[in-house]
């Protein structure tokens, strides 16, 4: 079996440690002995690769899920780029939730069996700055409004724009406003957008473009303005079960994520959710 890449953000996915199976099992005899059986373990893992901003509102409806269902979901939080190449890669990944469509698609073009697809999510795109900083709002596509806000020798935090979907709308937006060519020589490019908010976060950037959910999952920072939807193509976050033969397990979390009882979650989280008539 393919194993698994080797940054796994769940604490469940974390190796055993060696030398302890002896102690443990010894543990395992006198709790039998005295009648104590440990909790009962899910036989059944689902492994779902995952947009990283997804990490939040996907952490909260699995412990929903899980809380009544003998099942362990293993979510795995990457950019959608990262996870797309890992699955393509043999990643044992029975569910792959992107940040946009263009890595679903890609997946699939690299022979990966994608069925029972749709578009779950929308986001929006903000513009945020550390919250114990410069926070007076700012006008979006008022000349070079941006690149005058950041000053000498400071970067803009973004996914990175070559693979990252919130870099990728963001170059997109940048272009749109006229400001991308003054800025694309000072951009802070990290590996996902969570690795771009936290850039902000610590101050090593006095401003950053995120999606608008993982603004509002920090109190760090504060979101300056919200860029115009039509500024870049729509941020849609699609599902899929992966591979040719998905568990049982794997599509019974899928139809749920779907349900009306899952999106509400995602919903509370900030996501704007897709109606069933538009998947």
């Amino acid at each position: 079996m393919a194993t698994l890449p080797a940054r796994v953000t769940h604490p469940r996915c974390r190796p055993s440690l060696p030398g302890i199976a002896g102690p443990w099992l010894l543990i395992a005899v006198l709790m039998a002995a005295l009648g104590l059986a440990p909790t009962a373990r899910a036989e059944t893992s689902v492994y779902i690769y995952a947009a990283a901003s997804l990490g939040d509102a996907l952490d909260a409806a699995i412990a929903r899920y899980e809380a009544r269902r003998g099942v362990d979901i293993v979510p795995v939080y990457a950019a959608s780029s990262t996870a797309a190449r890992q699955i393509a890669n043999g990643a044992p990944a029975e569910l792959y939730f992107s940040a946009n469509e263009r890595w679903m698609d890609w997946l699939g073009g690299q022979g990966i069996a994608l069925t029972e697809r749709s578009d779950l999510l929308h986001n929006q795109l903000v513009l945020i700055a550390p919250r114990d900083g410069d926070t007076r709002p700012i006008t979006l596509g008022a000349g070079n409004a941006l690149a005058a806000r950041l000053g000498d020798g400071r970067r803009l935090a973004v996914g990175d724009p070559a693979h990252v979907p919130a870099g990728i709308y963001a170059k997109q937006a940048l272009q749109s406003l006229g400001e991308w060519q003054a800025l694309k020589p000072r951009l802070a490019r990290a590996d996902n957008v969570r690795a771009a908010l936290a850039l902000v976060e610590r101050g090593e950037a006095p401003l950053g473009i995120v999606y608008q959910t993982d603004a509002r999952a920090s109190d760090r920072v504060r979101a300056l303005a919200t860029f115009p939807a039509d500024s870049h193509t729509p941020i849609t976050y699609p599902l899929a079960l992966v591979g040719e033969s998905p568990s049982d397990a794997a599509r019974n979390f899928r139809d749920w994520l779907a349900s009306e009882q899952a999106l509400a979650i995602f919903k509370d989280f900030g996501f704007a959710t897709i109606k069933p008539g538009e998947r």
